[in-house]
This record gives C-alpha cells, structure tokens and sequence, in this order.
C-alpha cells in the first residue's frame, strides 16, 4: 500500500456517508460521494481529502484505492474494518450504530463540512442519479467503454478553473514522493 494514502481516514469517510444513509449505503452512491467530496474540497481548499488515484470508469468518476477497499480487494484490512463492514449484496454498512462526528478523528473540521456540504447537494438522489449527475458534471471524466482511464490531478484541477493546475499536481505528486521516501527509511 502506498504510504500517503490514509485506510483510517478513507473508511471515515465511508462511515460518514453510510451514517447520513441511515446505517447501509448503496456501493455505487457511496463511491460517487466520495468522489465529488474529494472534487468539491479540491475546489475549495486546492488538495483533496483523500489521497487517492482516480480513474474513469463506466459509472463515472472514482477514487480507485477506496474503491477497492469497498470491494474488499486489500487483504491488509486494518483501520478499515474498524468503521464499515464488507460489502454485501451491492452495500457497506457501519460496523456501530452510535457513529458520532467525535468518531471521525482523522478529518479535519473543513473536511467535515465538505461532507456535510456533499450529502446536503447529493444525498438525496438515487445512485443513477448521481451517476448521472457526474457524467454531465465532472467534465474529467471520459467514458472508458468497459475499461478504466486514469484521471490526473491536473485535470480535476483544470475543470475546477483553477489557472494553476500543474503546480498544485506537482505539489501533491511531491507530497507523496515525500511520504514514501519517509516510509522507506
């Protein structure tokens, strides 16, 4: 696992979502959650929440490391499994009913309130259309006719406006760089 990508922090997230849901969510919904969550506080505040990569796939726009952890494909499950429970039957559910925003102690307030912000504009739509949503709305992604396409930061960044979109890639690739140079020793 790459040392700048957060499993704690990422199944919060999760948590966070699946909680708003009422305890359940749908796979696809939460996957598109998470994504614009990520999208909307790279607008805000020029980095994202999660340090994920992200790709294109059929269904829109995804953070690919999470999206494996919700399909259950990491067997190192730590940090994980302490917030949502494996997949079944198409969802993820908190593993405790009692989840409070106390409980999210990897997110920052400002995280937070991207949250709240995304479940206040997209919570309240289906998982189609949400899908949908994304594939008229989130312009970085292209329909990968049956594949996956990767989606650099650079382009989020560039649909987003900002006129700095290679620096703010450049400096997250460090970032990570960073992190892993540190993790090696």
């Amino acid at each position: 696992m790459t040392s700048w990508y957060n499993v704690r922090k990422a199944a919060q997230v999760a948590a966070f979502f699946a909680r708003e849901e009422g305890g359940r969510i749908n796979v696809l919904k939460l996957v598109k959650l998470i994504y614009l969550a990520d999208r909307k506080h790279m607008g805000k505040y020029d980095r994202p929440i999660l340090n994920d990569k992200y790709v294109s796939m059929d269904h829109g726009p995804v953070n690919s490391i999470t999206f494996d952890y919700i399909n259950g494909c990491h067997p190192e499950r730590d940090g994980w499994e302490q917030f949502v429970t494996d997949r079944d039957n198409y969802q993820i559910g908190l593993v405790r009913e009692d989840l409070s925003d106390g409980d999210l102690d990897e997110l920052s307030e400002a995280e937070t309130e991207t949250l709240r912000e995304v479940w206040a504009r997209f919570g309240g739509m289906t998982k189609y259309e949400i899908r949908d949503w994304t594939h008229e709305h989130c312009p970085e992604w292209e329909d990968p006719s049956g594949s996956s396409a990767p989606i650099p930061y650079k382009r989020i960044f560039e649909f987003l406006g900002k006129a700095h979109a290679a620096e703010l890639d450049a400096e997250l690739h460090a970032e990570h760089a960073r992190c892993e140079m540190f993790a090696a020793g």
